[in-house]
């Protein structure tokens, strides 16, 4: 019994603990006092959640608080109703989204977000290392921003401009040159992103700044009647009372070009430069970035002018001897006995010096860049690049037609040289007589020349010339190009001309024409438009044999076409007639169908006249043995009636030559119908 008792208080606890349930319904945060908050203020954060529990079983929630997407604060409590968490002595850094998250075993639930938003920042304070300071010292300010946290940024002002930028460092070095007294300030500024809060400026600290006393001192000689090339004796230096100033660089430049750089003193021996008619040298002091400098200006007078390099003759061909000639075309009057020395680049290709400026040689067949230098005192001076490009000759030009010469139109005539440098003049002579003339400016293009053609021949009388340069001008072969002269007319005959144009017999249609071939030519029936044949021919005549039947009879015409044009030739009628042998048929069965009707007639004549004979004798007979009471008497009355029977005509056709023959009518004779009244007869018998 206590077993059982045992075993029934286990399995009731276990089903208890089964079936202990846990549901987080909802979550929410609030921030109090308020979610907007001064600085220096308390907050409160307080999340209550509703759990469902089944049973009597312990709950103990975990607690997330939330800014942003980061975790600031975690603690698991014993209470599932409620937790409250406390921000001290807020800051703006503290504004932004903040939210709650409750975990109880594998359940957990966020609250929706709350924004706490702080204001009020603390007044930034600025402090100097040193308020009077001289031209290039350095200062240092630092900006302070008290019991303020987050992300800092500062900047410093003077007079109210940009002095640094929102630097991450609260301590800033600068140089003040300006010189006088200036206000310097700062500011900071909060970053919470996307948000940023920038605080009012700081207090304002007055630097008073004086004037560097250091002077350069800039001497040179001669600074006057200065030619280039000449030495000038230059020094730079500080003045004598400020030798020992620390941080002190001293630089003697003119332009952009630095001559010689030192500490306190400076001296040099300096070549005047060409190619400026005045030159600004400038001594300079610096100490740190503050300068102080002292210019001089100095006018400087040309010794020889740039030289220009020309080529003679200006024009030249492939290998033609050229002269490149340098040469500067003033020099200074008081300088005259200095000479320039004149040299060529490159030196060496191709050209010999024949005297000083003067290079001969050969021009290339490609071009070349040449340039040339005048040199006297340490004075270098060189001349534009000159380009030579030696011209190719022209080659004898080719002459032809375009297309097709026709007789009596406009032809096209095109003459072209295979080689030479454009712009090349073509000109087109007619029996040494100048008639056209052409400029090609560019290379591989023909010249076009137009001209009328009157007769076949004379194109041949036509030659052209090219020239692109001072060089005779090379001339042509004559024009050799065949004139088409165009179809003018085509002719249509029949051969045999004269005879027997019927089924059966073979006939020639012949078509001639004029006209330059080959010549294609057509065969039609009129009305038809597929041709019969077609041939081409290099004469001025083709026939078209054929045989001829019924069918054949119709219009006929030929086509006659060249390259120029087309013509079509006269119609001939062509009909054709019965062959031979049905001609004399026709007249054979005439006759042998008028002799059989003769023939048929002459029959019946014969048994009419057989058949009068026969009844004659019987009607004159007399009976042997008649008999004694009888008493016959015969009258014999014999009338006999012709009837003449009428054939018909024939008729003959000869088709054109046929003609209409009519025949001969035949007769037929009828013979008695009938002998009647017997009993009229009286003919006595003997017994």
């Amino acid at each position: 019994m206590g077993l059982l008792l045992l075993l029934t208080s286990t399995l009731l606890f276990s089903w208890i603990s089964l079936n202990t349930a846990v549901k987080i319904t909802s979550v929410q945060l609030t921030i109090e006092p308020s979610d907007n908050v001064s600085r220096s203020s308390t907050v409160t954060f307080r999340c209550k959640a509703t759990v469902l529990t089944f049973g009597k079983a312990t709950v103990n929630p975990v607690y997330e608080i939330y800014r942003g997407d980061h975790v600031i604060h975690e603690e698991t409590t014993s209470s599932s109703d409620e937790f409250i968490w406390q921000l001290h002595d807020v800051r703006v850094s503290n504004s932004g989204k903040y939210k709650c998250n409750i975990s109880i075993s594998d359940q957990e639930m966020a609250s929706e977000s709350a924004t706490l938003k702080v204001t009020g920042m603390s007044t930034p304070i600025l402090h100097l290392d040193k308020t009077n300071v001289t031209e290039g010292e350095y200062v240092t300010a630092t900006c302070s921003a008290p019991d303020e946290t987050g992300d800092l940024k500062y900047n410093f002002f003077k007079d109210s401009k940009d002095l640094q930028t929102w630097t991450s460092s609260n301590k800033e070095t600068f140089i003040l040159k300006d010189v006088g007294k200036h206000i310097i300030e700062c500011s900071y500024i909060v970053s919470i992103m996307p948000d940023l809060y920038q605080s009012d400026q700081s207090n304002a600290v007055t630097v008073t700044v004086k004037e560097l006393s250091l002077t350069p001192v800039l001497k040179i000689s001669p600074q006057d009647n200065i030619y280039e090339g000449d030495t000038l004796n230059i020094t730079c230096s500080v003045n004598s009372s400020f030798k020992d100033y620390p941080g002190v660089e001293l630089f003697l430049s003119q332009g952009t070009e630095l001559i010689k750089r030192g500490n306190t003193f400076l001296h040099v021996s300096w070549t005047t430069p060409s190619g400026a008619p005045e030159l600004t040298i400038k001594c300079s002091i610096f100490v740190n970035t503050v300068e102080k400098r002292d210019n001089k200006t100095l006018s400087v007078n040309e010794l020889f002018s740039v030289p220009t390099l020309r080529m003679s003759p200006l024009e030249v061909f492939q290998g033609d001897s050229i002269q490149l000639i340098c040469s500067s075309k003033t020099f200074s009057h008081n300088r005259r006995e200095i000479e320039p020395v004149y040299s060529l680049k490159p030196s060496d290709h191709y050209m010999t010096i024949q005297q000083n400026g003067v290079f001969i040689g050969n021009a290339k067949t490609t071009d070349f860049n040449y340039t040339c230098t005048a040199s006297a005192k340490g004075i270098n001076k060189t001349s534009n690049v000159l380009t030579i490009g030696p011209k190719v000759p022209v080659s004898a030009p080719d002459i032809k037609v375009s297309g097709n010469a026709i007789l009596r139109k406009n032809a096209e005539i095109l003459c072209q040289s295979e080689t030479g440098t454009p712009p090349i003049n073509y000109t087109l002579w007619r029996a040494k007589e100048k008639k056209q003339m052409a400029i090609v400016q560019e290379f591989s293009k023909p010249a076009n020349f137009t001209v009328f053609i009157s007769e076949p021949g004379e194109l041949d009388e036509y030659v052209c010339s090219a020239s692109n340069g001072d060089r005779e001008p090379r001339y042509s072969a004559k024009l050799h190009a065949a004139v088409i002269e165009p179809m003018t007319e085509a002719h249509l005959m029949v051969v045999p001309i004269s005879g027997d144009i019927s089924e059966g017999n073979s006939i020639t249609l012949i078509c001639s024409f004029r006209g330059t071939p080959p010549v294609t030519v057509w065969w039609f029936r009129e009305g038809h438009s597929k041709p019969l044949q077609d041939t081409t021919t290099n004469i001025n005549t083709t026939d078209y044999p054929f045989t001829l039947s019924k069918e054949h009879s119709d219009k006929y015409y030929c086509k006659a076409e060249n390259r120029a044009s087309s013509v079509e030739s006269n119609r001939v009628d062509l009909v054709v007639g019965m062959a031979m042998w049905k001609k004399l048929l026709i007249p054979g069965i005439i006759i042998l169908g008028v002799s059989s009707l003769v023939m048929v007639g002459f029959v019946l004549f014969i048994r009419s006249r057989r058949g009068k004979r026969d009844t004659a004798a019987e009607l004159s007979v007399k009976p042997a043995s008649p008999k004694s009471e009888d008493s016959l008497a015969v009258t014999l009355t014999h009338d006999t009636e012709v009837y003449n029977a009428a054939t018909d005509a024939a008729s003959f056709y000869d088709d054109k030559e046929g003609r209409v023959t009519n025949g001969t009518r035949g007769c037929v004779v009828s013979l008695p119908a009938d002998i009647s009244d017997r009993s009229s007869y009286s003919i006595p018998a003997t017994v």
